[in-house]
């Protein structure tokens, strides 16, 4: 068994029923996805527009892409044909170039709204008042996208009880939105924890995880 299917194993095995996992494969070639694909690995996670348009042509076609970065409105259009679930929702603008897009290829996407509660600046997001504020405004409009609930990054530090504060606030503005907003019926999912901190995010109530590191080693930029 090779190296990025033995990661593979050893995650799935770690993790709970319930808990997806997404492999993060950004900045890694091809080939090593296909390795995690034959491991029986289907959703994988990229950051960049032009990079996963390039992958998708080139790997099987029951792969579930998920877009994990920060999305341009400019680069929604390259992506929406194909792609499962846009992690990194963090305007109405957003969502409205999304919706406008899936309606051209008759598609419903589903999209995560990402929240800001890392204290570190680099991290992008609305704040949990501006998350409410959107849910909260008419969206009957936007018939081509499934709100599939939040997505949020923690603090990177070695710190872990800050960590686990941070993705503890998310949990419980999930909770929140999910009791307040009953029509939202597709508001399942809570995408949090990476390769360093997955396991107190799911501790903290994470159903999904993104890892790249631990499946498919340093990045290769």
């Amino acid at each position: 068994m090779n190296r990025i299917a033995e990661h593979i194993q050893m995650l799935r095995a770690s993790l709970p029923e319930g808990v997806t996992l997404v492999a993060v494969s950004k900045f890694h070639p091809a080939e090593a996805l296909m390795e995690a694909y034959e491991a029986g690995q289907r959703i994988f996670g990229e950051s960049r527009a032009q990079e996963l348009v390039a992958k998708q042509k080139e790997l099987p076609a029951d792969i579930e892409w998920h877009f994990i970065g920060t999305l341009q409105t400019n680069k929604v259009k390259d992506i929406v044909p194909f792609i499962h679930t846009i992690h990194s929702i963090d305007s109405l603008k957003l969502l409205q170039e999304v919706n406008k897009q899936a309606e051209k290829h008759d598609r419903i996407i589903r999209v995560l709204l990402e929240i800001h509660v890392a204290e570190e600046e680099t991290k992008h997001g609305m704040t949990p008042d501006e998350c409410r504020t959107l849910l909260d405004a008419d969206l009957s409009a936007l018939t081509h996208i499934h709100i599939g609930g939040l997505m949020g990054m923690a603090t990177f530090t070695d710190d872990m009880e800050r960590v686990r504060s941070e993705f503890r606030q998310l949990a419980a503005l999930f909770r929140e939105l999910k009791e307040k907003h009953p029509e939202l019926a597709d508001f399942k999912e809570l995408s949090m924890g990476m390769s360093h901190d997955y396991q107190i995010a799911v501790e903290e109530g994470s159903t999904m995880v993104r890892i790249g590191t631990n499946i498919f080693g340093e990045r290769q930029y």
